[in-house]
């Protein structure tokens, strides 16, 4: 990490320290019980940089967010901490307050090796307002809590695209850290970014067709990729670009999502790489529930497409098998549907090999290889969304430029 002029836990002394520690609890709530769904998030955090510092000493007060207010996954942080302890084996307390009187005296009073869990930062109505560090700092947030603590350390990176206060304003005001997560993250996902061992495949699929179009101009034209595989919607919205009338139903689904504005921009690059941008040469249409497989040039339509067909699958099988590093982001096709399954699997276990270093991102990503088992196959899979996607992108991070600048201070 300080090649790229970060601070780690390995720079960090958190013996006896009152530590600040942003973390991104978010997880899925079911919207009938309240409760929270997948822990993921919260185990990542404690079983790499919580765990370290309470080792070492340190006394750890976390601040976190679950959902937005207004939303129905908007709550306290009660169950999170309930979580965490279990996760841990040792207490850990939830404090209903964030800058108030009961707050501040939690965190004047803590020990060494104890932990503490502040309420939803994101009560505080000014946390989800876009500023820089040393407007921020200015905030009750920053100027209230800051003065308790020796250190700062941000293990949030899928909150790190944000420009939040509890993201960057301590920032500047107290020396700062990349937590275990956040360093791991960048680490990673520089690997498929920047520093590629080659050839490198990028596969995108699923839904989001507008952050698929600029991950692929982004690694086209910084040459980081050899090759992007399309599939999903995705891979329907580029056929569509190029010519292919893909039937009534599957046109109206791109035009009711507001796509095809994303289309002269998509014409503009398959022309600028014609052979490096992948697209189905055959697909998979729902007849009566039933797997039809038809080539592209039985197109339109009248059926719904649902996956890729096995021409494509066995053209990015051949593909992925020289690869050296693969990123992996959306399914290929409606894989919850036992009949559309196989794309998905045999991409996304062609990518999933030993000689390959393969990173995935994404929710339904995330689904797909957890269906079919192969997590421990692959060599990191992303928890963050937005954030991973901006970082794709090629666009910095302000959580992350704000640890750059605090790097600096700190000499």
């Amino acid at each position: 990490m300080r090649p790229l002029g970060i601070k780690t836990l390995d720079d960090l002394d958190a013996n006896d320290k009152r530590i600040l520690v942003r973390c991104d609890f978010n997880s899925p709530i079911d919207p009938n019980t309240k409760h929270i769904v997948d822990d993921t998030r919260i185990r990542i955090h404690a079983d790499t940089t919580i765990r370290e510092l309470v080792n070492k000493g340190g006394k750890i007060v976390i601040i976190a967010h679950q959902g937005r207010p207004g939303d129905p996954d908007f709550t306290t942080m009660k169950e999170h901490a309930e979580i965490l302890s279990r996760i841990l084996n040792v207490p850990v307390r939830y404090v209903d307050d964030v800058i108030g009187e009961k707050a501040i005296n939690s965190i004047k009073s803590i020990r060494m090796g104890e932990i503490l869990l502040l309420e939803n930062v994101r009560t505080l109505p000014y946390e989800t307002k876009s500023g820089k560090p040393e407007e921020h700092a200015k905030t009750e947030l920053v100027s209230k809590l800051a003065p308790l603590f020796d250190c700062f350390v941000n293990d949030a990176f899928s909150a790190s695209h944000r420009a939040h206060a509890s993201i960057v304003g301590f920032t500047a005001v107290l020396p700062s850290y990349a937590g275990r997560v956040m360093e791991r993250e960048l680490t990673t996902l520089m690997r498929v970014s920047t520093s590629s061992e080659k050839p490198c495949v990028y596969v995108l699929g699923g839904a989001k067709a507008d952050d698929s179009l600029a991950i692929t101009k982004h690694v086209l034209d910084n040459n980081i990729a050899e090759y992007v595989l399309t599939g999903g919607l995705v891979g329907q919205l580029f056929l569509h670009a190029s010519g292919h009338d893909l039937g009534m139903i599957n046109q109206k689904f791109i035009k009711e999502q507001d796509l095809e504005k994303l289309e002269p921009e998509i014409t503009n690059d398959l022309s600028r790489y014609p052979d490096k941008i992948k697209l189905p040469i055959d697909l998979a249409v729902d007849v009566g529930g039933e797997r039809v497989e038809i080539s592209i040039y039985d197109l339109p339509t009248e059926y719904q497409i649902m996956d890729i067909g096995d021409k494509t699958i066995n053209e990015y099988r051949k593909i992925l098998s020289d690869a050296r590093s693969v990123f992996i982001s959306g399914p290929m096709g409606v894989f919850e549907r036992e009949q559309f399954t196989k794309g998905t699997k045999e991409v996304f276990s062609a990518a999933a090999r030993e000689d390959k270093f393969t990173v995935a991102g994404g929710g339904h990503t995330t689904a797909a290889i957890e269906k079919f088992g192969l997590k421990n196959k692959l060599s990191y899979i992303s928890t963050a969304g937005g954030a991973l996607v901006e970082y794709l992108m090629g666009r910095s991070l302000p959580g992350v430029e704000a640890l750059k600048e605090s790097a600096k201070r700190m000499k």
